[in-house]
């Protein structure tokens, strides 16, 4: 089997995820765009991380585009997709123990005030807060897909009331306002883009705090910085953003209740995600079901 690898990704990291796949599969031929394209109609399979628009045009064989992130908005947005090639996002067990461990540290901070002591480091203050019980802290995680589960059960796991909700119609979650902290992993698709306003921040409880992991898009920037400057919203923490790298000029990098990550809540392993994409590609070399489609009308 030949398959192609595509995608936004340094030469280092290809190196990398090219040197795991082929040790996970040693039976495929692992190609780069350029190399596939000599014989395009002999690749049939596709393993790709945020591919560039287009670049798999050629290749008009393809049974099976397998996507090493979990994420899979810019993919879908590429018109020149062949619509009858399956698309597969990662599922990796890994990818959703680390971001139920950035969840968790999270909610910790956010609970017992951690982000509000390293702000009075900086201001050369000593001030005790409130030390309260986990139980004490009820959470809603928007998501129900495999990270959101991963992550609703370590923050049970530690103790907190947690509750669960997903994009099903209802135009807001019926319990926003009955938690203190928001942990956004919803997937990117046209009913999610923006639901992080002006209305869904004032339905929020006063204090409370948001964290996203999900995608920049989610957030309407202008609304959370009034929101956070309002003090409606007390602190979010902010993985994910509408331009990546965020560009210097924003105001998240310098507000005092936001903490960001650069989108690093949950890296992929190429150690675990190089043996999922295989036993993919395996199940399409033979004939078997396979794992972790993607639904193009629901967009995830």
């Amino acid at each position: 089997m030949k398959v192609v690898l595509a995608g936004d990704i340094d030469a280092a990291e290809w190196t990398a995820w090219r040197a795991a796949l082929a040790a996970a599969m040693p039976e495929a031929r692992w190609l780069a765009v350029d190399e596939a394209q000599r014989a395009p109609d002999d690749v049939h399979a596709a393993v790709v991380a945020n591919p560039p628009r287009g670049c798999l045009a050629p290749f008009r064989h393809l049974r099976l585009i397998q996507s090493l992130w979990a994420g899979v908005d810019r993919l879908l947005a590429d018109p020149t997709l062949p619509a009858h090639v399956p698309i597969a996002r990662m599922v990796d067990p890994a990818l959703s123990a680390a971001m139920a461990e950035t969840a968790l540290w999270a909610t910790l901070s956010l609970h017992r005030g951690f982000f509000a002591y390293q702000q009075q480091q900086r201001e050369g203050l000593w001030r005790q807060h409130e030390q309260r019980r986990a139980g004490e802290v009820p959470v809603l995680v928007l998501g129900r897909g495999e990270m959101g589960r991963a992550v609703a059960e370590a923050l049970q796991r530690q103790g907190y009331p947690v509750a669960g909700w997903g994009r099903d119609g209802a135009p807001l979650p019926p319990p926003l306002a009955a938690h203190e902290i928001v942990v956004n992993l919803l997937p990117l698709t046209d009913a999610t883009r923006g639901l992080l306003d002006a209305r869904f921040f004032a339905a929020m409880r006063e204090g409370s705090a948001l964290v996203n992991l999900g995608r920049g898009g989610h957030v309407v920037d202008d609304h959370l910085l009034a929101a956070l400057d309002g003090g409606h919203l007390r602190h979010a923490v902010l993985d994910v953003f509408h331009t990546e790298p965020l560009p210097r000029t924003h105001r998240f990098w310098t507000h005092a209740r936001v903490t960001m990550l650069p989108h690093a809540a949950a890296l992929t392993d190429p150690r675990s995600a190089a043996t999922v994409a295989a036993a993919n590609l395996r199940a399409l070399r033979d004939g078997r079901p396979l794992a972790h489609l993607v639904d193009r009308g629901r967009g995830y």
